[in-house]
């Protein structure tokens, strides 16, 4: 069962970084740091709304005390949906700097956008983004030059107009990964892929495509016979813990087993040069026949080998990557059952730990629920709680769990053994970003990347005095 451990306030707070989306390369999404906010403190929080010239339909990420134009600030950087990324002081919403992308006035105010994360680098002296043409940017902390040393920035898509890089940016021992899907109206052709690229140089190391995958470089679309395959689930490529092998799922696209790896789980190398596992359900067919993509949200890893994906389809499937038949067969998940509701997953769960026991925290725009993983007789998911309360992508930090509903625009914040909400968090509607917390503050992204515009907020919330504390770098 759950414990109470699990949730006690953090009476003290220290230092913490949110470098990437999820928090880290696995996406748990969950941070153990103290933040310096427990149940008392949320009431004396106090909202900053900062506008920006543009739609933050990603999460932002934070620094704590790094070098700007030569003075100390902690650092939100966001990305926008048509590619500026912006660092803003994030005690007083200053902006420090912004990069906007060459040729931005060929696709600002239409629909060939990006929902991708930025993330940082671990030397915390760069960030990486995305622009919407289909490049991935290395930019300095310091002042938002971008490197051309070596092969940056980097091509990830040769077709940006079918092609988007929606999903989060990873980051990830010597690479930085990305992945694509299609835009909003799936016009064909495209194909997912996965693309490692060389932190330090920009070279790219391996392309892995979820389509033709015997074609290992960037492809142009219309050399693939087939379509489909998007990976634009929101954490993109998921890092497994200790192996540093991949996890991406894909969507409605074709599969033969071989080449084709439609509305397929598929375990990569760390580099994405080889296919190690992979799942389809064997319903695959009726997947892509409905447009029920199973690749509407990410994998995500609860232990070494057991892994929970969800679906557009409104089901949880567990699977244990130990024992997958062989890669040309379907079916093998040891459990599959219905989110509360059955509605459709497009977001990304979160995964903590209290006591040696395992939870799964789990979003839908219908409910919020929480999962514990049993192991007798058999591995298998228990729902502990779930409300009727509409949500984004879960984050646990400090012991409580905030949850984003964007229709309302509100972060409700829950201890995780309880469906009862401590506090609603009024921010701006939104679409798929959610909230980070660390470090004596919350920040949310709003807006719908869909909606073509060229402006937007980002709201924070922060302790009184936070700003003031006698704490160095």
């Amino acid at each position: 069962m759950l414990a109470c451990a699990a949730v006690l306030p953090a009476t003290s707070a220290r230092a913490a970084d949110w470098p990437q989306f999820g928090l880290d390369a696995a996406r748990t999404d969950a941070s153990s740091a103290p933040t310096g906010i427990g149940v008392p403190q949320l009431k004396l929080l106090r909202r900053h709304t900062i506008e920006v010239g543009g739609t933050v339909d990603s999460s932002p990420i934070y620094l704590h005390a790094v070098t700007v134009d030569g003075e100390v600030h902690d650092v939100l950087v966001v990305t926008t949906s048509y590619g500026r990324t912006i660092a803003l002081d994030a005690r007083t919403g200053a902006k420090l700097w912004e990069f906007v992308p060459a040729g931005i006035d060929g696709w600002e105010g239409t629909s060939e956008i990006t929902e991708a994360s930025p993330a940082a680098d671990p030397d915390r002296l760069w960030v990486y983004a995305v622009s919407p043409d289909g490049l991935v940017h290395k930019l300095s902390l310091a002042d938002g030059a971008e490197a051309t040393d070596g092969a940056w920035p980097v091509r990830v898509t040769l077709d940006p107009a079918h092609e988007k890089v929606g999903s989060a940016l990873n980051v990830s021992g010597p690479y930085v990964i990305a992945t694509t899907g299609g835009h909003i109206t799936d016009t064909p052709p495209y194909q997912g892929h996965v693309v490692t690229i060389d932190r330090a140089s920009g070279a790219i190391v391996h392309v892995f495509n979820a389509l033709c995958t015997d074609v290992t470089v960037l492809m142009e679309t219309s050399a693939c016979a087939d379509w489909g395959g998007a990976i634009w689930g929101r954490a993109g490529a998921v890092v497994m813990p200790g192996t540093g092998d991949l996890l991406v799922s894909t969507a409605n696209g074709t599969w033969n087993g071989s080449t084709d790896w439609g509305d397929s789980v598929l375990e990569l190398s760390p580099d994405a040069g080889e296919l190690l596992r992979a799942y389809t359900p064997s319903d695959y067919e009726s997947l892509d026949a409905n447009d029920v993509d199973l690749g509407s949200t990410s994998p995500v890893a609860l232990t070494s080998n057991l892994v929970v994906q969800g679906g557009k389809d409104g089901r949880l499937r567990l699977i244990d990557l130990s024992t997958l038949p062989a890669v040309d067969v379907t079916g093998g998940e040891i459990q599959n059952i219905p989110a509360p509701r059955g509605c459709q997953l497009l977001t990304a769960p979160a995964v903590f730990h209290d006591r040696g026991d395992t939870y799964l925290a789990v979003g839908d725009y219908c409910s919020t629920a929480v999962y514990e993983l049993e192991s007798s007789p058999a591995p298998h998911l228990v729902e502990r709680w779930y409300n009727r309360r509409p949500a984004s992508s879960p984050v646990i930090a400090g012991g409580l769990m905030y949850v984003y509903d964007p229709s309302d625009g509100v972060i409700n914040v829950y201890r995780p053994t309880s469906p009862q909400v401590l506090a609603s968090l009024p921010v701006s509607p939104g679409h798929w970003t959610s909230p980070i917390v660390a470090d004596g503050l919350i920040a949310v992204g709003s807006g719908s990347a869909n909606a073509d515009s060229t402006t937007g907020t980002v709201d924070v919330y922060e302790l009184p005095g936070w700003r003031d504390r006698d704490e160095g770098p």
